[in-house]
């Protein structure tokens, strides 16, 4: 009992922590200490045998693990999304697709760009990063309120293109292991979730700008903003270029390298802005040095929050709550759900919900005879709605480390598009499924 109220309280204090803005660095490795002394976990790794659980191990573990894997990945996404801005290429994309679709639709371009671009392959965590200057550039020319752009990012990553069929992103790959099944699975349903993710979605995006600025809220410039200088910009082909070719290496490489084709992507796409914009760069290296400052930060804003996944799941209340949340009664399709989805919540991390829940609910669900598509297609729409509470690493590092805001002016519109539209999409897909539809 003491240990399921340290999960739960520190998981709590987690969230009320980053909400009122305290440094993630600190906050994170502070509340697994209060899960850890709850549940009577010992704290370093001198008092434990070799390879048994311990605060301090545990920490750095999750800690250290995310940076070894993420660290190339955000750095380049980082730096690409500095030469991007730097040589104007940002700026001269956003102005020709306000010229085509109209400053009203500036939000719809950047919902666009981040679908496109994640849809590619372009791995989640740099998605902001490339088309955040974008965003700055057609909220200022719009005049919208600029705390919305973290919604428009994270509505265009982690929705309806991060858990949809064919999409390359890991939360819809990982139940391919575990259910036999292909990345098209539940193809059909997928669809129509897709469609009504994006129209409800982008409805309530619009609805919560427009009445902001009902109210008076506008584009608040920093002196960080790239300056809206009256220079020469380059051809808007050659800021789309390297976008391009972001996604198509990361496209063509995808099944050799997984996530290590994003290295490939996104150094392609940085030299592929130097050599086509080198006479536009008001100093490149400084745009280097930019990028690198503003990935770390981002960096280890989220490994903080991924080692406090690394205690949580070494305490026995987690293994209690996995066992509750798997042996839900009913229909499969909303057990898995349901389990998948709190799992995720629990540790801020969609695939780590399905990693630990599959390996636990599969043979259980596939032994009862559930239809694999559909519990594939189910688990992976469900992975993404309650993953992103305040403390997800990908929320996190998007409101705070790309486009400095604070979670109690953004997260609000950010949890409505990314836990209640999935929420909703994961329904509607067991109702859909339900009437044999895709099985």
């Amino acid at each position: 009992m003491l240990s399921m109220i340290g999960l739960v309280g520190g998981l709590a204090l987690l969230i009320y922590l980053t909400m009122k803005g305290m440094n993630l660095l600190v906050a994170g490795p502070l509340c697994a200490l209060f899960v850890a002394i709850c549940s009577g976990l010992p704290l370093f790794p001198q008092l434990v045998g070799e390879g048994e659980a311990n605060f301090v191990g545990n920490y750095m573990t999750g800690f250290s693990g995310f940076i070894s894997s993420w660290y190339l990945m955000f750095l380049l996404g980082a730096i690409f999304g500095k030469v991007m801005e730097d040589s104007g290429a940002a700026d001269s994309v956003s102005k020709w697709i306000v010229s085509k679709i109209g400053m009203k639709r500036a939000v719809m371009a950047i919902v666009i760009a981040c679908a496109v671009l994640t849809y590619g392959g372009v791995s989640l965590f740099v998605v902001a990063f490339s088309v955040y200057p974008m965003a700055v550039s057609l909220f200022r020319e719009a005049n919208l309120p600029r705390r919305f752009i973290p919604a428009a990012l994270a509505f265009g990553s982690v929705t309806f293109t991060m858990t949809s069929a064919g999409s390359p992103e890991i939360q819809n790959w990982i139940p391919i292991e575990y259910l036999g099944t292909s990345p098209y699975a539940g193809w059909e349903v997928s669809l129509i979730v897709a469609v009504f993710m994006i129209i409800f979605g982008y409805w309530w995006l619009r609805r919560m700008i427009t009445k902001a600025v009902a109210n008076g809220e506008t584009f608040m410039a920093r002196e960080n903003d790239p300056v809206n200088e009256d220079k020469v910009l380059p051809n808007p082909l050659f800021g789309i270029i390297p976008l391009v070719v972001v996604l198509i290496i990361s496209f063509a490489f995808h099944d050799s390298l997984q996530q290590s084709a994003l290295i490939i992507a996104l150094l392609g796409g940085v030299i592929a802005t130097y050599l086509l914009n080198r006479t536009y760069f008001k100093s490149f290296w400084s745009a280097v040095s930019e990028g690198t400052l503003g990935a770390l930060i981002a960096l280890g804003n989220t490994a903080a929050v991924v080692g406090f996944g690394g205690v949580a799941k070494a305490v026995p209340a987690f293994e209690v709550a996995v066992n509750a949340m798997t042996s839900i009664p009913g229909s499969p399709l909303i057990g898995g759900a349901i389990a998948v989805s709190v799992i995720a919540g629990m540790t801020g991390s969609a695939s780590g919900g399905q990693a630990i829940a599959l390996p636990l609910i599969s043979p259980h669900y596939m032994d009862m005879g559930v239809n694999p598509e559909a519990l594939h297609r189910v688990v992976s729409i469900s992975s993404g709605a309650l993953d992103s509470l305040p403390h997800n690493g990908y929320v996190v590092t998007t409101i705070r480390g790309i486009c400095g805001e604070s979670h109690k002016d953004a997260y609000n519109p950010v949890g409505a598009l990314t836990v209640i539209v999935p929420l909703l999409g994961v329904i509607l897909a067991i109702i859909l499924f339900s009437f044999g539809l895709g099985i």
